[in-house]
């Protein structure tokens, strides 16, 4: 799976490099992602996912589970 939150569903985003002479060019806006372990307590397993930093910050204040059953409803989760 390429540059995307399995949670949230954020993607690397398009832009424009503009430099002083307003010349534009294209760049991308990469989502901060990083590979973090969690431990689900109902299966008592360890699951690695690809998240971002945001939505690390939303599974340690609601807990995995809830995060994951909130991001299912809104249909932004790919697991």
């Amino acid at each position: 799976m390429a540059r995307v939150c399995q949670i949230t569903g954020k993607r690397t985003q398009t832009g424009n490099n503009v430099s002083h002479a307003n010349n534009k060019t294209k760049r991308k806006f990469y989502p901060n992602l990083q590979k973090k372990k969690f431990f689900v307590e109902s299966t008592g397993e360890w699951v690695v996912l690809k998240v971002s930093t945001k939505a690390i910050k939303t599974i340690n204040k609601n807990g995995l589970e809830a995060t994951l059953r909130d991001a299912h409803k809104k249909g932004t989760l790919s697991l």
